[in-house]
């Protein structure tokens, strides 16, 4: 598959980069709507039309913040912690599918930043490089409250990662390859009725695999009710307890980038990616009714699977927020108990029956 020249790659990546960062500037105002809506009152109203500037004025502030050291902390490190959440959570959205191929004259544009065999694993990689920013930041502080929230952090993302892994094999083992991108194209489908082609999707093959996904999912970005590493009733702030200005907003946004990625990877892994029903007749209706060229027809076709994907990431994004504002916090032997004695067991058994299903020809 021939990709883009270098050029044209960086220029996919950094819109990806800046698309992460506006999403999850306009997650913090999605989050208080949200959260002002199911509680019956209002919500930031003040700022800009419907309280649209708000993200903006928060950005102001925490960049005007005065600058804030802790005694007795190590300042280089103290530094170092959030800015290295940022960009491994930022680089995690580099090897997303957004969408297929734009073709223009000889020139064609993959909506992808990076395209590697191994994407699954990178995102995995990312993700788990993103908690030694947590713990760096934590130990730095030269705070104990920090420190604690630091190390629940870690303990909680070695637990809900080996489920989330084990959750994953049995879509390797479906479509045999790493590769997101790969992964998108086979749930692609040409049949004529809707049902058929959603029923291509993964999770209607792999529903318990996907419900252990979402579930880590919550665990691996500190989504209540696991959001143990920064409850404020224990642990005051947690990790970025004596952290201020925009070093306290690194951590905070890379939270939310870390929620546009898991949703992005669950909608490419499970739901499609930009994938979806009458995909090919709609563009053999371009071609054929409309006298469309079929680039430009193809063109079409992949805007709208950019729309697709990006309706699917908001729909997991508010997902994500409802759930934040209707479920309690779980106490944090139960956190580890659910890791632990549930969900592992659940997702070896879910490998089992894949590979069963597999071998009687059943899925494929």
């Amino acid at each position: 598959m021939d990709f883009p020249p270098l050029a044209w790659q960086g220029v996919v990546v950094l819109v990806v980069f800046g698309v992460s960062l506006l999403i999850a500037t306009y997650s913090t105002y999605a989050e208080r709507v949200i959260a002002a809506f199911l509680q019956d009152r209002v919500g930031p109203d003040r700022a800009g039309p419907f309280g649209l500037l708000q993200p903006l004025a928060d950005a102001v502030k925490l960049f005007t913040k005065e600058e804030f050291f802790p005694a007795g902390a190590n300042r280089a490190l103290f530094v170092f912690g959030p800015c290295l959440a940022m960009i491994t959570a930022l680089m995690s959205s580099a090897v997303i599918p957004f969408g297929n191929v734009l073709q223009f004259g000889e020139t064609a544009i993959h909506l992808q930043g990076i395209e590697i065999n191994v994407g699954m694993l990178y995102v995995f990689g990312m993700v788990s490089l993103g908690v030694y920013g947590i713990m760096i930041g934590g130990w730095a502080s030269n705070n104990k409250f920090s420190l604690l929230g630091a190390i629940r952090a870690a303990s909680q993302n070695i637990s809900y990662e080996i489920a989330m892994g084990l959750a994953l094999i049995a879509v390797l083992m479906m479509s045999g390859s790493l590769s997101l991108r790969e992964i998108t194209f086979q749930q692609a489908s040409d049949a004529p009725f809707v049902w058929q082609d959603v029923f291509n999707w993964n999770v209607m093959k792999q529903p318990l695999g996907f419900l252990i996904f979402i579930v880590c999912a919550f665990a691996e970005t500190n989504r209540t009710p696991f959001d143990l590493p920064e409850c404020e009733t224990e642990l005051i702030g947690g990790y970025h307890t004596e952290y201020s200005s925009m070093k306290m907003g690194l951590y905070l946004f890379a939270e939310y980038i870390n929620v546009f990625v898991a949703s992005a990877v669950m909608s490419v892994l499970y739901f499609g990616g930009f994938n979806f029903p009458f995909q090919f007749e709609l563009r053999n209706w371009l071609v054929s009714s409309q006298r469309l060229e079929l680039v430009t027809a193809s063109n079409i076709i992949t805007i709208v699977g950019l729309l697709g994907i990006f309706a699917k990431i908001f729909s997991f994004i508010f997902f994500f927020m409802w759930v934040r504002w209707t479920l309690p916090r779980f106490r944090y032997d139960q956190l580890m108990r659910l890791g632990w004695t549930i969900l592992i067991p659940l997702a070896i058994f879910n490998i089992l029956l894949t590979g069963g299903l597999i071998t009687f020809g059943i899925i494929k």
